[in-house]
């Protein structure tokens, strides 16, 4: 630390600009943009590289939408919860059967566990910038009640769960036995 503060006395712009990584400045972060269809996607600068290492941990993204586009579809967290806070431009924040308008200084909270669904879009003509903030669960549940898909992030997996028998597919006699006389007899 002293070669440090020795390094500030002498050249005290350098000292600025040498930062521990968990000091980010917006700016200087890679952004990621991210499309799917005329209408979906936006882009996201992770402001928190050092949290993301551990997974769970709270992080924070610099996210844009441009006009006429919604980051993701209408969905409720099983475990993450998520919060946005507006910066500038205007858009429309879906949460339940509610839907408003949204601008600059508006925090929205988005609560897990709850199954309560929540969408955040931009119909308007000017871009829509916000912090987004939330942990990063590797077991995540997302439920998509529009569509009726279901994410399970443990598993890699986006797609449709169908009812069934807890038994359904099953072979009877169950399998371990057919293997174990397999083991038996070889």
């Amino acid at each position: 630390m002293a070669a440090r503060t020795a390094a500030s006395a002498d050249h005290p712009e350098s000292a600025m600009n040498d930062r521990p990584p968990n000091v980010v400045n917006a700016d200087a972060v890679k952004e990621t943009v991210y499309r799917d269809g005329e209408h979906w996607g936006g882009s996201y600068k992770p402001l928190t590289p050092v949290m993301e290492q551990q997974k769970g941990r709270l992080g924070m993204n610099l996210s844009r939408l441009p006009p006429g586009h919604s980051g993701c579809p209408f969905h409720s967290h099983a475990l993450e919860d998520e919060i946005f806070y507006i910066l500038s431009g205007r858009g429309v924040f879906r949460y339940g059967d509610d839907i408003c308008e949204v601008g600059p200084g508006d925090c929205l909270s988005c609560p897990a566990g709850t199954g309560i669904a929540h969408q955040l879009a931009n119909p308007f003509d000017e871009e829509l910038v916000y912090l987004a903030a939330g942990p990063n669960n590797p077991n995540e549940v997302c439920r998509y009640p529009d569509s009726g898909k279901v994410m399970v992030r443990s598993l890699h997996q986006v797609g449709y769960l169908r009812e069934a028998p807890y038994m359904d597919g099953e072979s009877d006699p169950p399998r371990i036995f057919e293997l174990l006389r397999r083991q038996a007899s070889s």
